[in-house]
């Protein structure tokens, strides 16, 4: 079920605004929130709704174990719920796309392992990140071991963003699962927000995707011409798609009384790549800058440090994007930018004009979606 489905605008929205606006108190509240979750994602198929109750269930309680140790003695424990829930997503999304390339390897020598690729529940890589993002806020003491199983429920499960994101902080959202107030205010805001997201979705990206769909996928050789105007399509479909996605759940969560995160800020509008990541999808590049780059180091240890810790970074995220060496390829462009713009390019690139500045990341960025809508390698 996607939000600008007929089921989910005429059928499924209706009744849960009813029902959640009736019910009185925030944890009745919660449980409405709940069930109409699970509604949502059992809508894909019961086994997604099994996989999505396991990490709702183990993270529970290993956030409640992580929690009862004294801060000195939790890393081992965190290490512990970490490795369970990538390896959860390791097994789900990445153990074709290894065994592929385990059989490349070992191909000359004349054995090969099983190549098996199983269904994808739905949402796996936000929900296992806003896992870790709860398990991480407790470790660090940012946040309490809730003891209540339906606010954690709730915080992994929200439907607003369980499927396209944004990746919400559990530190940044926790007093509001449990003390929260809506307003008419609120509740008309986030509505106009919504409407706002769906016009995106449905009347700019769902109108140039079929320039891009003949581009990509049904174009041998496309021209200069031809490869220009898909790739701009795609451009603005991903965007607007993504960005429309974003500012729907962003407005659900406000007229619920509960507050997401800003996803997009005029990437396209950025001054460099390093800028452009300031834009785009910040939920999950602040994930990325806060549980993964500054715990290997940051920019604390030199230039080749930083380098590295920022290749690391973007190759994790070009492969979060999905199990393909388009995106790998994709997180390595992305990456090699944002470490020349560590050297005097960068230096350069912001004492020139603004023109060139845009220019150049317009041409970067672009060349980055080749990689991303490819269908495959060559």
């Amino acid at each position: 079920m996607v939000f600008s489905s007929v089921t989910f605008l005429y059928y499924f929205l209706p009744a849960f605004l009813v029902c959640y606006f009736a019910t009185p108190g925030v944890r009745a509240k919660n449980f409405v929130l709940l069930a109409f979750s699970l509604v949502f994602y059992a809508w894909g198929g019961l086994f997604n709704l099994l996989v999505l109750a396991a990490s709702m269930l183990g993270n529970f309680a290993l956030a409640q174990v992580l929690g009862a140790r004294p801060p000195g003695k939790r890393l081992p424990m965190l290490a512990l719920a970490v490795a369970l829930n990538l390896a959860g997503l390791i097994v789900f999304k990445y153990a074709g796309f290894l065994a592929e390339n385990l059989n490349v390897l070992l191909e000359p020598f004349g054995v090969s392992v099983p190549v098996v690729h199983l269904a994808l529940p739905l949402g796996i890589s936000f929900f296992t990140f806003h896992a870790i993002s709860y398990l991480v806020d407790v470790y660090r003491g940012r946040a309490r071991a809730n003891g209540r199983l339906e606010e954690i429920a709730v915080y992994i499960t929200m439907f607003p963003q369980l499927v396209a994101g944004p990746i919400v902080r559990y530190s940044t959202i926790a007093h509001r699962i449990r003390a929260r107030r809506t307003t008419v205010g609120r509740v008309s805001a986030g509505l106009r927000i919504f409407v706002i997201g769906l016009s995106w979705k449905v009347l700019i990206a769902d109108e140039v995707a079929p320039l891009a769909t003949m581009v990509f996928d049904q174009t041998t050789a496309p021209n200069f011409f031809t490869a220009w105007i898909g790739v701009l399509a795609y451009a603005l479909q991903i965007y607007f798609d993504f960005g429309g996605y974003s500012n729907m759940a962003i407005g659900l969560a406000l007229a619920m009384g509960l507050k997401f995160p800003r996803n997009f800020r005029l990437p396209y509008g950025a001054l460099s790549i390093t800028d452009f990541w300031r834009k785009w999808h910040m939920s999950l590049s602040s994930w990325f800058r806060d549980y993964v780059y500054i715990p290997l180091g940051g920019n604390r240890h030199g230039h080749l440090h930083t380098a590295l810790n920022l290749w690391t970074v973007f190759l994790l995220c070009g492969l979060w994007h999905g199990a393909s060496w388009t995106f790998v390829i994709w997180g390595a462009h992305h990456g090699a930018f944002l470490v020349l713009e560590r050297t005097r390019f960068g230096k350069a690139l912001a004492a020139g004009p603004k023109v060139v500045s845009h220019l150049y990341v317009l041409l970067v960025v672009l060349f980055g979606w080749v990689w991303f809508r490819a269908l495959g390698l060559p």
